[in-house]
């Protein structure tokens, strides 16, 4: 990996860390349900126009669309709007990277090594140490909800596999014409159409502008720019090189958090947060194989003896 890969790589996380902070400002003034159904119409209609199709079976779209777009952002976007810490939920969700491994294998017959068993009983003993502490909070719900986020995310990994498109970018545009739908009949009627009239009939104040720069945030740097450098550096490089640089996206979000919007996790979070990056790096990265063996020196004396 070169090291302006390098840079690009960090430049994503930094990017992706710095959206829960526009997700954040979005949820100030948008129901969360209709949030999640704006970021990914506008998305959705320049792909329609503009993008060619990305030649993969439409189930599988349907299937990534569902999990990764409609669950995922679904389920953190309640989760967050209902006093999930922002940086908290930028950690939690890496539980998408375990779960995907323990649905790969139970659905696509995936072999796990014991070091992604180890993996994932380190982050499970993490989440289930920020589980235990919210709860003595009373706020136990919301990391319940960013859970669902990360296993729908996870199910959403599996059609994505399965798919295996030429052009994942496209492939990723396009999922983004799934979720709009469904997300505004749910937020229609969870919501209700006075709470979708008045987010969009207010927009000409304070709490409106910032939400507008937040959804613009979110879709323009955080989706499209974000996407589209992470996929370019998946294409230059092995996947287990770029893939732990993920990581660094809950550390951002965390810091970014701490710096402004003054949340201070306690000493016990970030504890259970290191156990569960150091529980998803371990299961992510693969074992380097063995090397081959060299042959043994020749015997100078045996090949003299040969040679008589």
């Amino acid at each position: 990996m070169t090291p302006r890969d390098r840079l690009l790589a960090m430049l994503v996380a930094v990017v992706w860390g710095c959206n829960f902070l526009a997700i954040h400002a979005t949820l100030g003034h948008f129901p969360p349900l209709f949030a999640a159904a704006l970021r990914f119409a506008v998305i959705a209609v320049p792909t329609i126009l503009f993008v060619p199709w990305p030649k993969v079976k439409v189930r599988y779209l349907i299937g990534y669309g569902l999990g990764f777009g409609t669950g995922q952002f679904a389920f953190l976007f309640i989760a967050m709007d209902t006093g999930m810490p922002t940086g908290l939920a930028s950690l939690v969700l890496q539980a998408s990277a375990p779960f995907t491994v323990l649905l790969g294998s139970v659905f696509l017959r995936e072999r796990v090594s014991g070091r992604q068993l180890a993996g994932i009983s380190l982050a499970v003993i993490g989440m289930a140490a920020i589980a235990w502490q919210q709860a003595g909070e009373a706020a136990l719900l919301p990391v319940i909800l960013t859970l669902l986020g990360a296993l729908s995310w996870a199910f959403g990994n599996l059609s994505s596999r399965q798919a295996a498109p030429e052009n994942p970018l496209h492939f990723t545009l396009w999922m983004s014409v799934v979720p709009p739908l469904p997300m505004f009949v749910i937020s229609l009627i969870a919501e209700g159409p006075a709470a979708q009239w008045k987010s969009l009939t207010t927009l000409n104040t304070p709490g409106g502008w910032t939400a507008l720069i937040g959804l613009t945030y979110v879709v323009l740097i955080g989706t499209i720019v974000g996407s589209g450098i992470w996929t370019t550096l998946m294409r230059r490089n092995p996947a287990g090189v770029v893939a732990p640089f993920s990581l660094l996206v809950p550390v951002v979000g965390m810091s970014a958090s701490y710096f402004f919007l003054h949340e201070r996790p306690s000493a016990a979070e970030i504890g259970a947060g290191v156990l569960v990056i150091a529980g998803v790096l371990l299961g992510s990265l693969k074992r380097k194989p063995p090397a081959p063996a060299l042959p043994a020196p020749e015997d100078p004396r045996l090949a003299a003896d040969l040679r008589v």
